[in-house]
């Protein structure tokens, strides 16, 4: 498993990484502090956001919550508008909010498809329009959007996130094709399960007892579930300089659970 950090591979970036209150942004959050980047934590979540950003700081990190609704415009905006103030930039956008509904078209009011395209996908539209402009007048930047492997194969009782997350996959090819001539890589991480709080609420939805999903993760070409350290280590890749040729591309981080 991950554990070791290069505590100079960001040093004087500035990046905003959204869910990043628990989770898998949570992970990315922590992972780039540790590398030198200074990070705007972007979350609904105050508490536990607070208490992330308490976290930097306490390592002799660089941070700063902002509470935010990432589906609402004006939340986006100044979100953005405070990271830029306070930091004076904004390198690299992590766009990892997301939520899931376990359920098939039948089973999935038209308001929870609303909430659930919203976040997932209308958040990375808001805040990459505000990033992008900023990014652009500093020489460039890396745009990172958190998708799914259901976003590129199917899974049951899942009509939503399936249809978001191959939204997002998209979404982020026409980026990588709309600004690099801005000098702005944009690519997808598809992480497989991981054990987040958002995997113990998916069984829960589906009626399943706790770590039943952590457990079907064994039979993977790895044998583990993955965690959220897992996704950082790629998200701290793609947005290095290591990764200065890569844009428009998906990285899946799964355990080798598609490639069969």
């Amino acid at each position: 498993m991950p554990t070791s950090v290069n505590r100079d591979a960001l040093s004087g970036s500035v990046a905003l990484v959204t869910g990043a209150a628990s989770g898998i942004g949570r992970a990315i959050a922590m992972t780039f502090a540790r590398s030198g980047a200074s990070v705007a934590l972007v979350d609904i979540d105050s508490g536990a956001g607070t208490e992330v950003q308490n976290a930097i700081l306490s390592a002799g990190g660089k941070a700063l919550f902002c509470q935010a609704d990432v589906a609402n415009r004006r939340d986006c905006v100044q979100a953005v508008s405070k990271t830029v103030a306070t930091f004076g930039g904004l390198n690299i956008l992590v766009n990892s909010a997301g939520i899931i509904r376990r359920a098939t078209v039948l089973e999935t009011t038209e308001e929870e498809w609303d909430k659930g395209m919203a976040v997932n996908v209308k958040s990375i539209y808001l805040l990459s329009s505000e990033a992008i402009p900023i990014m652009e007048q500093s020489g460039g930047g890396v745009i990172l959007n958190i998708g799914s492997g259901w976003g590129l194969v199917g899974g049951t009782r899942a009509a939503l996130y399936c249809a978001s997350k191959g939204a997002v996959i998209q979404l982020t090819r026409a980026m990588a094709l709309d600004h690099g001539q801005q000098n702005i890589r944009v690519n997808c991480i598809c992480p497989g399960d991981t054990d987040t709080p958002m995997l113990e609420s998916e069984a829960s939805q589906l009626g399943l007892p706790g770590g039943s999903l952590q457990e079907d993760a064994r039979e993977r070409p790895l044998g583990r579930i993955g965690i959220p350290e897992d996704v950082a280590q790629a998200a701290l890749f793609l947005a290095g300089d290591a990764a200065s040729y890569i844009t428009g591309t998906t990285l899946v981080v799964d355990g080798g659970g598609l490639a069969g």
